[in-house]
This record gives C-alpha cells, structure tokens and sequence, in this order.
C-alpha cells in the first residue's frame, strides 16, 4: 500500500455528514483500493460497486424510503465507477439531505460523471484527482536505488501502482498491455461516441510518436481517414478518460508567441511505452529525451494536483522556432522549464522570454537534477 498525498484531505470530507467528496482518476489508479484503506477507519462504512448491474437498478431509484432501507444504519457511503449508475446525482442529493451520511463517489470517466451530477450537486461537491503514483509516493521505493536506476524503471514503465509491486520486467510489460488491451479498450467501447475504437487506438499510437511536438489536428483526421471534428470529439474523449493531457501555448506580450496549437503529453508514460510496444532500455531508444519531458511534465501536474496547488500549465513557442517545453504560471509568477535529456547542457532562457518576462523563472531539467524539482 503506497502512502497517497491526498488521503488526508480525503479523511477530513468523509468526517463530516452531508460532504460529498469525487474521486476522479484513470483505471487502475488505486482509487478503489485508497478508499477502502480510508474506509477501515470508519465502521459504519457501506460500499457500492457501480460497474455491478444490482447495484445499479438499487441506486437509480429516487425514492427516499428505499435508499433508507438500503443505506440502514451507515454513515459514510462509498459509490465505486459511480458514472455507471443512471442519475447518481439526484440519487446522492436524496441521500445527504435525509440522512446523516457523508458520500465519497469515484469515477474513471470525468464527463460521464460530471454530467450526473451537475444539476443536483452543483456547489455542493469537493473534487479530487487521483493520479497514477508521483514521485514523491513512490519514492521511498527507491531511496537505496541510483537516481539512474528509479528514472530508467519510471521512463520504461511508467507509475501505476500495480507496476510498482511487479517483479519483473516481464511482469511489468504484461501488465501494460493487458492495460491497453482490456481496461483501456473496453472504456472505449462504452462510449456511444466512439463508433470506431480501433481508430482512437491508432490515434493514440501517432500520438505516441509525437509527445513534446505540436500537434496539427487537420494531419491527424488526414492519417486516419476520419473528419476533423470526430478527431477533435476523440481527443476530448481521451482527456475525459485520463489518457492523455493538452497543453496549450502560453501568451501575454508578443504577437509571435504561438498559442492556437496543442501538445498532447500521456498520463503515464508506461501506457504510451504499451501502445508503441517499445520497453527498451533507454540507452537504445532514440525517444529518451521526449519520455522524459513527458513524465517530468506530468510529475510537475501531479506534485500541484495532489498539493491542491492552483496552476496554469502551458508551453511556449514563438514562430521562430524558440520554445520552453513547460511554463507553469501560480499566482501571477511564471517559471520555465526546459527538458534536456543530456545530464549537463549549456542552455539560456530564450532571449525573447528574458526580453517578454523579465521576472520569470527559468530551469534547465535534466537525468541529473529532476529530483530537486519534485521534491520542494
């Protein structure tokens, strides 16, 4: 059991009859199993499984005498893939006005759930995500291990929990292209608007060769034979599904600074490493540099995400081809980092950024000094 950076803040909702807390987070993420942890501490706890079909047609009924009778003498509920479950929504505002309970309610597809519960629960639920493990949960995993050693595992293998209790490199590559194969495809296929999940697949093997460049949406439809604005609905899809993260560019002064284009980087690295079908030894891969601007990015997502740390996150380009792959902007300051696979590069802030923004930071992010970075 990993120790996740958000089970206090969790603990401190569940406390407190009529919260209702949302878990958002990927498949396989450890959602389920960091509640359930949280839930020991609460005896008169009752969960539900929305993925369960019985459990479905107990929880769509709005009737405030059933769901007593359901719910009997608890106190804290736990309602599992709760998007599964028609009118969720209405169904836990039933209950956190009748009755003394608390509710935390989790699931994998963000708009699913988002759309049950808008209505009923608007202004009354606290959202949380839980992203695959960061570094600073896995970490003490690795405190004997060369910082070589923990970034070749996480760049090969990505973060999910379950990879980080495998054995063997065998094991870990089983185990992402099961991810791939069944949790990955078959969320796919419960999409009424995805009729082609095959196509999303391929479309996220061209996005697999492409993290850290800008992406043209229009190439996109012309590679896999499919209209602009299906591609553009897929993608939305696959950013609802905490697949992939958008990262749009960053603007303020110039008029050459580019900002209609997006970069779309993978939530986890290991599912990408899965679709491309590629766990080589990073000495033997000429992706090195793009995995690791990939998997630091995210890092720097979930190190703000699981510190409730509000954040912008952008690049910046202008069209004479001067970039900084990541520029987070926190209460009006803005800091630049620049990914460099190299372990000690020679590099200056863009003279441009320096002329545009003065007072921003600038970092130079390399194999040898990321743990400064997501350790402060």
């Amino acid at each position: 059991m990993f120790q996740r950076t958000i089970s206090q803040n969790l603990l401190d909702g569940l406390g407190q009859p009529g919260s209702v807390l949302i878990l958002y987070g990927p498949r396989q993420a450890g959602k389920t199993t960091l509640v359930r942890h949280l839930l020991a501490g609460f005896p008169k706890a009752l969960s539900f499984v929305g993925d369960d079909l019985y459990t479905q047609s107990l929880l769509a009924r709005h009737e405030l005498e059933h769901l007593k009778r359901i719910v009997g003498g608890a106190t804290t509920l736990f309602i599992d893939e709760a998007q599964r479950i028609e009118n969720i929504g209405l169904t836990m505002k039933l209950l956190v006005d009748n009755l003394p309970v608390s509710i935390i309610a989790s699931g994998s597809a963000s708009f699913e759930l988002a759309d049950r519960l808008a209505e009923p629960l608007t202004g009354r639920a606290r959202i949380f995500h839980l992203h695959p493990l960061s570094w600073e949960e896995v970490a003490e995993k690795y405190r004997t291990a060369a910082p070589d050693v923990a970034l070749e595992e996480m760049l090969r293998f990505g973060m999910y929990p379950r990879v980080h209790t495998l054995g063997s490199d065998a094991e870990k590559e089983e185990y992402l292209y099961n991810y791939v194969n069944s949790y990955l495809y078959r969320d796919l296929l419960a999409f009424e608007q995805v009729r082609k999940p095959k196509k999303v697949v391929d479309l996220l093997i061209l996005l697999a060769h492409q993290i850290g460049r800008e992406v043209a949406v229009s190439e996109l439809a012309n590679a896999l034979g499919l209209s602009q604005k299906t591609v553009e609905n897929y993608l939305d899809i696959l950013e609802k599904m905490f697949v992939l993260v958008n990262i749009r560019g960053f603007s303020r002064n110039l008029r050459k600074e580019v900002t209609k284009t997006s970069r779309y980087y993978f939530s986890d690295v290991g599912v990408r490493n899965a679709l491309i079908h590629s766990f080589a030894r990073l000495d033997l891969r000429d992706d090195s540099g793009g995995l690791f601007e990939n998997w630091f990015i995210m890092e720097r997502i979930k190190q703000a995400g699981n510190r409730r740390s509000h954040k912008g996150f952008y690049f910046w380009r202008t069209y004479d081809q001067h970039e900084i792959d990541l520029v987070e902007e926190a209460d009006g300051k803005l800091t630049g980092f620049e990914c460099k696979w190299s372990p000690n590069p020679r590099l200056r802030a863009p003279k441009d950024w320096r002329q545009s923004y003065p007072d921003a930071g600038f970092e130079v992010v390399t194999r040898a000094n990321w743990m400064e970075y997501l350790e402060t």
